[in-house]
């Protein structure tokens, strides 16, 4: 066989490869719904603010009128997150503010949320969203464990315990929404799925605690979403393949975002205590799309 016909040969495998690859590809059109006014004058504070979920909680807050203060223990990533919204949403400049909360502090509790008050004089809603991964059995130590139920799970347990206080003795009819996850429905092999299965049971007792009072607690659980965490910072909506996933694609944060605003406005008051899920099929009707190495 002469070099001119390896050469063909090969360029129509590539050729072949190249169009298998892009034909598997799975885009999405993902739609930023018109959420103008929900939460007007509305002031959210969000743990966890400056990952890619917590950014996206951000902007579409912002979107809907509402004022933000960001939670998080770097002062370099708040800082840096704040300029950003600042850039991209200049005429909401005055509705964005940002304080230094580490999860792990939870003595620390009661006075970043009086601080975090002071700011824009009262807070309406919190959302936990901060969160961490784990390894799962049999190379859980202890010190992974202690790690992840703090500060997935006690931190938002104490942080809520003080909000919705606060929201009573004040007579605030707000919110509290907290990010749960497709894990809290799989087995409990990880701290992870494990601290997620304890938010769902938070966000029961919240409900439960805060309806008399016209304070209203639901949990949104995503499954695979295009966020740093996954490993997906780059996703901007034309590459979200995921073939383990029902639905052949992440999740993209927008999406999730949208639903958070939803659940926080008046269009979600009859939701309580419920946790919605936006897990693309992943966990509700697959058993098959998490390894398990064990």
């Amino acid at each position: 066989m002469s070099a001119k016909s390896v050469i063909k040969r090969l360029t129509r495998k590539l050729s072949a490869t190249v169009n298998r690859i892009v034909a598997d590809r799975v885009t999405a059109r993902i739609v930023n719904c018109d959420v103008q006014h929900l939460l007007d004058g509305k002031v959210i504070m969000i743990t966890g603010a400056t990952g890619g979920l917590g950014m996206a909680f951000c902007r579409a807050f912002l979107c809907a009128g509402a004022s933000v203060i960001l939670a998080g223990r770097d002062q370099a990533k708040l800082k840096s997150c704040v300029e950003t919204l600042t850039q991209e949403m200049p005429h909401a400049s005055s509705k964005i503010a940002s304080i230094i909360l580490d999860q792990l502090a939870t003595a620390t509790f009661k006075d970043k949320l009086a601080e975090a008050t002071s700011i824009f004089g009262r807070i309406d809603q919190l959302v936990n969203n901060a969160g961490t991964l784990s390894v799962a059995m049999p190379n859980t130590t202890e010190e992974v464990w202690d790690r992840v139920i703090d500060t997935n799970l006690k931190s938002a347990y104490f942080l809520s315990q003080l909000f919705i206080t606060y929201l009573r003795d004040n007579g605030i009819k707000g919110n509290i929404l907290n990010v749960s996850s497709s894990s809290s429905i799989r087995p409990g092999y990880s701290p992870y799925n494990i601290s997620k299965w304890g938010i769902n049971a938070l966000t029961l007792g919240l409900a439960k605690l805060g309806a008399p009072h016209g304070i209203t607690v639901n949990a949104i659980a995503p499954g695979p979403t295009a966020t740093s965490m996954l490993k997906r910072a780059d996703a901007t909506g034309n590459d979200l393949t995921l073939p383990t996933s029902p639905i052949g694609r992440y999740a993209h944060p927008i999406e999730i975002a949208n639903m958070a605003v939803m659940l926080l406005s008046e269009a979600g008051r009859t939701i309580v205590g419920d946790t919605i899920y936006m897990t693309g099929g992943a966990g509700l009707i697959t058993i098959d799309d998490e390894t398990i190495n064990f």
